[in-house]
């Protein structure tokens, strides 16, 4: 049996006031996680709304189908990347929602896992939220060359030391464990900040192998033409690569006008299908940042779908 950790969901009552959950509501969970947003959209539909919720980690089902049993038949589960929600809420009736959330962090039950996301674990330098996926962290720390591995951990972990730290890698393989890549990356860097100087790199790494940034990037509209007109959008980021993803996705679809691709440049009239609920991102406060200190580099953004009518653009 899978144990659960104390799981606190992130920005909560942001959420909750975002995407509004009214009785009988429907919404889709693309990252179920601890089931804390979950749960919390579960309760606020009573007596009849309903919740798909999606992980790519079997463990994240699996640890939390006892605790939504008592739900019954209005939670429906279903391990899966979330860039095929489309497929997959279609194949389980649910379009139309009323809200999508994503929530993009590393859950507290992953990082206390023995697949190797946190610095201190002695176990396999995994990092795969499906196990089943082909290549882990382990197969591009230890196959990758020096240039690779840089350009790795700069793209995606935007790490100013890239360079030094996979010659560092390189250097010390083989590596089998996150403890062991903690340490190497530590040696090359030193402490800096307030932040583990592996981070970035575990960061990177983990992008990687997931393809985190390719699943959001194939999800996002997926997740839009799910919802009713009126339904809305809710993404929690928790670096500037995920964030700029969902900002530039959310702006671009609640533009009137956009570049025309082709020649004579100009603008071309289009039909926004989003309007923006928040301007600026909403972030902890300093009681929740206190509560929950992962909370400190969460991003929300929300933005509502809008009617054809709503959304058309001026021609000429």
């Amino acid at each position: 049996m899978v144990e659960l950790t104390r799981h606190v969901p992130v920005l909560l009552h942001s959420v909750l006031d975002g995407l509004n959950p009214q009785p009988g509501g429907r919404f889709i969970d693309c990252t179920l996680g601890g089931a804390g947003h979950t749960i919390a959209l579960l309760d606020r539909t009573r007596p009849d709304g309903r919740v798909l919720a999606l992980d790519a980690d079997p463990e994240a089902i699996e640890r939390n189908r006892a605790r939504l049993m008592t739900y019954g038949e209005r939670v429906v589960l279903v391990q899966t990347n979330f860039a095929v929600v489309a497929e997959v809420a279609t194949a389980h009736g649910f379009t139309g929602v009323d809200g999508v959330l994503m929530d993009l962090g590393l859950s507290s039950d992953q990082l206390a896992s023995s697949r190797g996301f946190g610095f201190q674990s002695s176990g396999a330098l995994d990092m795969r939220f499906d196990p089943g996926q082909e290549q882990s962290a382990a197969d591009l720390v230890n196959t990758l060359d020096a240039d690779e591995l840089a350009d790795l951990i700069f793209k995606y972990g935007e790490e100013p030391a890239s360079r030094r730290i996979a010659r560092a890698i390189v250097a010390a393989r083989p590596i089998h464990t996150a403890e062991q890549l903690s340490r190497v990356v530590t040696e090359a860097v030193g402490r800096r900040g307030r932040i583990h100087p592996a981070t970035l790199t575990f960061q990177a790494l983990r992008i990687a192998v997931n393809d985190e940034l390719g699943a959001l990037m194939k999800a996002l509209p997926q997740a839009v033409t799910l919802l009713r007109p009126g339904g809305r959008l809710a993404v929690i980021a928790f670096h500037s690569l995920e964030d700029r993803i969902v900002k530039e996705f959310m702006r671009r679809e609640s533009r009137a006008q956009i570049v025309q691709p082709d020649s004579p440049p100009g603008f071309v009239g289009r039909e926004p299908s989003l309007r923006l609920i928040t301007a600026k991102p909403r972030v902890a406060g300093d009681a929740e940042i206190a509560a929950n200190p992962r909370s400190r580099s969460a991003r929300l953004r929300i933005a509502e779908k809008l009617t054809p009518a709503e959304g058309i653009a001026p021609r000429g």
